[in-house]
């Protein structure tokens, strides 16, 4: 039961940091997931940053531990979800290079947004006058 809940956590995880890093997208959809999306986009770059581990991190570990088998060995979501998450030989460099990417990703993201929503506002006059 505990390993199950660990690998549910593993998904869990790894789909945040998947919206952390894309999630800006859903805004073309659903504008109201900025206020979802950019706190999540903050903590991740924060995270990174400040070279801290993700409070589900210790939790992982700790429901591996109660079901009996050490931390992330054995099934699938360990083998292929694990090592995008927590890829071996990271070091400080590495954890500020992720967090410029987190920024730099969701900088396009929120631009392209910002540029679709302000286009679309222009009044088709407003093309037309000459400075």
């Amino acid at each position: 039961m505990y390993s199950l809940l660990a690998d549910a956590l593993i998904i869990i995880h790894f789909l945040f940091i998947l919206f952390v890093v894309t999630g800006g997208l859903l805004i073309l959809r659903w504008p109201q997931m900025v206020w979802l999306h950019l706190p999540a986009a903050c903590w991740g770059a924060f995270i990174e940053f400040a070279g801290w581990i993700c409070p589900l991190t210790p939790l992982e570990n700790h429901l591996r531990r109660l079901g009996g088998e050490a931390p992330y060995t054995g099934d699938f979501v360990v083998q292929y979800l694990i090592p995008v998450i927590y890829p071996a030989g990271l070091s400080a460099l590495t954890q500020y290079i992720l967090g410029g990417l987190v920024i730099a990703v969701n900088l396009l993201i929120y631009g392209y947004v910002l540029y679709r929503r302000f286009s679309r506002k222009v009044p088709s006059s407003m093309t037309d006058i000459k400075l």
